[in-house]
């Protein structure tokens, strides 16, 4: 198994005790400091499979920044700092990162911390997926009770006859039944 690609976005380390302690976990580690940073630009070229930042409080301009991160290269972030206020805990959750370590880095406890916010990602990830699948069934099933009525409507077909046509339709064609009634309610709307 490869070794994880971690990028350590470290404000104050200067002995660079993360990346060595990473290092010893096998990890591969790119450490950069924050100062007008890209992170967005480091990422999509680096591709990390994890991201850890050691901050002393995280600024709005990083927020908004692991923000757009998990929104288009979606990766478990670990964040150390000394700011264990409501406000930044609540922004930091916001954001996206998935372990918040309050009081500094513990050499010790950074494999198990990377492990759990690894797992605790992917159940996220999972939930997340699971979430825009039921999303996109309810969707579907609202199309396909349109669609139903436009026939019914249009055909005289009872509700049962309907389906039944969408579904023939549907295996026919070997689409979805989802996008079959997306077709009929188009075509429904063009004869308008």
């Amino acid at each position: 198994m490869a070794a994880l690609k971690v990028l350590v976005i470290d404000g104050f380390d200067e002995d660079r005790l993360l990346e060595r302690q990473l290092r010893l976990h096998s990890f591969e580690v790119a450490t950069l400091q924050p100062q007008a940073l890209d992170l967005v630009a480091v990422v999509k070229a680096l591709q990390p499979d994890v991201m850890v930042l050691n901050l002393y409080t995280p600024d709005q301009s990083i927020l908004d920044m692991i923000l757009d991160i998990n929104q288009n290269h979606s990766m478990p972030v670990v964040m150390f700092s000394e700011d264990q206020q409501t406000d930044t805990i609540n922004k930091v959750i916001q954001a996206g990162v998935s372990a918040y370590i309050v009081d500094g880095f513990e050499p010790k406890r950074i494999k198990s911390i990377i492990e759990i916010a690894i797992a605790r990602f992917r159940q996220q990830q999972a939930l997340k997926e699971e979430l825009q699948k039921t999303k996109n069934q309810l969707e579907d099933r609202k199309l396909i009770d349109r669609a139903k009525a436009i026939l019914m409507q249009s055909q005289g077909f009872n509700e049962d006859q309907a389906y039944h046509a969408l579904r023939k339709l549907a295996m026919d064609r070997k689409l979805s039944l989802g996008e079959i009634a997306k077709n009929v309610i188009a075509m429904a709307a063009l004869f308008k």
